[in-house]
């Protein structure tokens, strides 16, 4: 067990709201409001890898929040040797915006562990994502009320793993560095990031990385419990 934590900070995306199933839902329902034909399936094999570069990028300061929505989409496209005007290009990207947060499927395990830790300590979110989605993703799936603050990189104007992100996310917590941990899934953003401004990690690791043995990761949600 880890002592004397006191704040816990979690990712949102991939941690806690399950990113994958609510985006391929979004994708569903846009493809079938656009009329744009194409195997869903097909085109999240494709797009995944895509999107993640994006992120990459974007994280890195590399590409703007609207280089990421439409550029994602289009190398996609591209893959598939799908011609996509611009102009759909971008109907599809803001609908898929407006999309994702109508469904609220949560990581397995999720409100078990938070119902959990919330009497033993006070729960934080700190995400990269859109402002104006992420508001509603905690809202509409009914974790919100876990979460004494939400940080996001919109606001502090970088992203994790800047570790000025966190900084902003321990003054607006009231919370000390020594007492506090961070948990994600992102082992660049979440883990690294979070590690160099000194605070303890758990890697919840979804992506089955390979990640160094000295870091603590879970494959289940529940397993935190082991660790806090």
């Amino acid at each position: 067990m880890i002592k004397g934590i006191k704040d816990v900070f979690f990712d949102l995306d991939h941690t806690l709201w399950d990113f994958d199933k609510n985006s391929y839902l979004a994708f569903k329902a846009v493809f079938n409001e656009l009329g744009v034909c194409i195997d869903i399936e097909n085109f999240l094999e494709a797009y995944r890898p895509v999107n993640l570069k994006y992120w990459k990028l974007y994280r890195e300061e590399k590409v703007s929040k609207s280089e990421l929505r439409r550029g994602r989409l289009i190398d996609t496209f591209n893959k598939l040797n799908q011609n996509i005007p611009v102009k759909t290009i971008d109907a599809i990207s803001d609908s898929y915006i407006a999309f994702l947060p109508d469904n609220n499927y949560l990581i397995h395990g999720t409100v078990e562990l938070l119902e959990y830790l919330n009497p033993k300590y006070s729960l934080h979110i700190i995400t990269n994502g859109f402002e104006e989605v992420q508001n509603r993703k905690l809202t509409e799936s009914g974790i919100i009320h876990f979460f004494d603050t939400v940080t996001n990189s919109e606001e502090v104007g970088v992203k994790k793993p800047n570790p000025l992100i966190f900084e902003r996310a321990l003054r607006k917590s009231s919370a000390d560095l020594e007492t506090s941990i961070m948990i994600g899934d992102n082992y660049e953003a979440d883990i690294l990031g979070a590690e160099s401004l000194g605070l303890q990690t758990i890697c919840f690791n979804y992506h089955k990385e390979k990640i160094p043995v000295h870091n603590i990761q879970v494959s289940d949600l529940i397993q935190i419990k082991n660790y806090i």
